[in-house]
């Protein structure tokens, strides 16, 4: 009885001793609160205000996985992130009981069934696709399903081993983004598609100006089979990359050239391409200097000045076209953008691709200029979309983060990415385990390719690359959905210049 005693005295003891502590505490924050004028919440409501941002903090957290439908979250929901998780893990796909989808939505994709598709010996294999028939080293893509640009910097040293290894399984290209290429893209072995961002990372001289001799050291590497010269892209349109100072490792700054530990930014666009003439005479330059396709990225803003681009290429002749053009989305993703530029700019993919792929086909470009889809495009129907409204490949980075185990914490720019994707924190890091991620990568590109092709045979065509925008209808505001072809026919009708 003593011991029992002793114990039910030493324990209120201590209660005694942290409620006295919690109290000071709490008196501590209330005159803090009080003196402060930063926040009138925490001023008119001392120590309970703090309250609100704890919350606030957490109510994204408490929606993802509590509230919210599984169709509603932004900028991706949690069927569309699930379907790719599922696809990763190489687990079954397949749903019971319906879709739950809503089809009246406007803007809803719905694929055109064939009364009689094709059966299993009528498939075909979707076939490489020849880039760049003039450059001196043509590439022969071997899938339409590729990765996007995302350097090392905005994603961590393992994600992009992850990637490297993943790509090269599957058997599709991985583009460096604006940072440069590292050790670790060459890693695993996989094609590679070199980005000239407008700070020319890893390509640049002491001026800053391009670097012949850096361009041709990069191109000797036989793994990089393109170069993308990046105009703007759909989550910052008129905004130059930003990757901040927490990110820019000893390393990073090396491959990039910058100051360790110092926010980089690049210019909103070249300096030295002030018009569609100088861009081609820079196109020209890096495919002669490098010997390998050369194009160009950009959100599309108007379509006009497009027209003008290929009327230009019309007047100079084929081949001072781009050898691709990579169409990117107001909708697509970055790790870090302003605001008014993520949400208010640019065009959405939806609307720039068959308008940009109707100004191409007009001016018998088809063959000589391929066209790449970069947006919001993660899942079989996305892609097929694509592919129906006239791409010849589409590319994916957020789809590949989901793959590698994103959960869409919303921490990209902040350097503490819980999954270890987006950080340079090693012991955040230290979730992402590179052999075993390349699998889920490789996992996912190859689920997807073949549930487009699934789409494919069941419009009636023996590949995907043959469907058209006819196998596809668009639901419109009034609820009924309209074929393709018939919202996107042409685009313009003006005389060839």
């Amino acid at each position: 009885m003593g011991m029992m005693f002793w114990l039910l005295e030493w324990l209120a003891l201590a209660f005694v001793m942290v409620l006295g502590v919690a109290l000071a505490a709490a008196i501590v924050l209330f005159v803090i609160d009080k003196m402060q004028t930063a926040d009138a919440v925490r001023r008119n409501y001392p120590v309970i205000g703090r309250f609100r941002s704890l919350f606030t903090d957490l109510g994204e957290f408490f929606r993802q996985y509590f509230f919210a439908m599984d169709r509603e979250e932004m900028p991706f929901n949690r069927a569309q992130r699930d379907w790719i998780y599922r696809a990763a893990e190489g687990r079954d796909n397949t749903v019971a009981f319906g879709s739950t989808r809503s089809i009246s939505v406007p803007g809803t994709t719905i694929f055109m069934n064939a009364a009689f598709p094709p059966l299993g010996p009528q498939y075909a294999k979707t076939e490489p696709l020849l880039i760049g028939p003039s450059a001196r080293e043509p590439y022969l893509a071997p899938s339409f399903f590729n990765i996007s640009g995302m350097s090392y910097g905005a994603i961590s040293r393992p994600a992009v081993r992850a990637l490297s290894h993943g790509a090269k399984k599957a058997g599709i290209w991985m583009n460096t983004g604006e940072g440069g290429v590292s050790p670790f893209h060459l890693e695993g072995g996989c094609d590679i598609v070199f980005q000239i961002g407008t700070a020319k990372y890893g390509v640049r001289g002491p001026d800053r100006s391009l670097s012949d001799e850096k361009l041709a050291a990069v191109a000797a590497h036989p793994q990089v089979k393109m170069f993308e010269i990046k105009l703007s892209q759909g989550a910052k349109p008129g905004k130059g990359g930003i990757l901040p100072g927490a990110k820019v490792s000893r390393e990073i700054a090396e491959i990039r050239g910058i100051p360790v530990g110092v926010a980089s930014a690049s210019p909103n666009r070249h300096e030295e391409v002030d018009d569609w003439g100088d861009l081609l005479d820079m196109i020209a330059h890096v495919r002669e200097v490098t010997g390998k396709p050369v194009g160009f990225k950009a959100a599309v803003g108007r379509i006009d000045p497009f027209a003008d681009l290929f009327d230009l290429i019309l007047r100079r002749g084929p081949a001072s076209a781009p050898d691709f053009i990579t169409i990117d989305g107001g909708e697509g993703g970055t790790g870090a953008a302003p605001m008014p530029l993520i949400d208010l700019v640019g065009m959405p993919v939806r609307e720039a691709l068959p308008r940009i792929v109707d100004l191409r086909d007009q001016r018998g470009l088809h063959d000589r200029i391929r066209i790449v889809a970069s947006a919001k495009l993660v899942n079989p129907g996305d892609i097929a979309w694509a592919l129906c409204a006239g791409a010849d490949f589409v590319t994916s980075a957020r789809g590949f983060m989901f793959s590698l185990g994103c959960i869409q914490a919303l921490k990209c720019n902040r350097n503490t990415c819980p999954t270890g994707i987006t950080t340079h924190d090693l012991r955040l890091q230290k979730g992402l385990v590179p052999e075993d991620k390349a699998e889920r990568v490789a996992q996912f590109a190859r689920s997807l390719i073949r549930e487009v092709e699934t789409i494919a045979h069941s419009v009636g065509v023996a590949e995907p690359r043959q469907m058209r925008r006819r196998h596809v209808r668009i639901v419109q505001s009034d609820g009924r959905s309209v074929p393709m072809n018939e919202i996107y026919p042409s685009y313009t009708t003006r005389a060839l210049t």
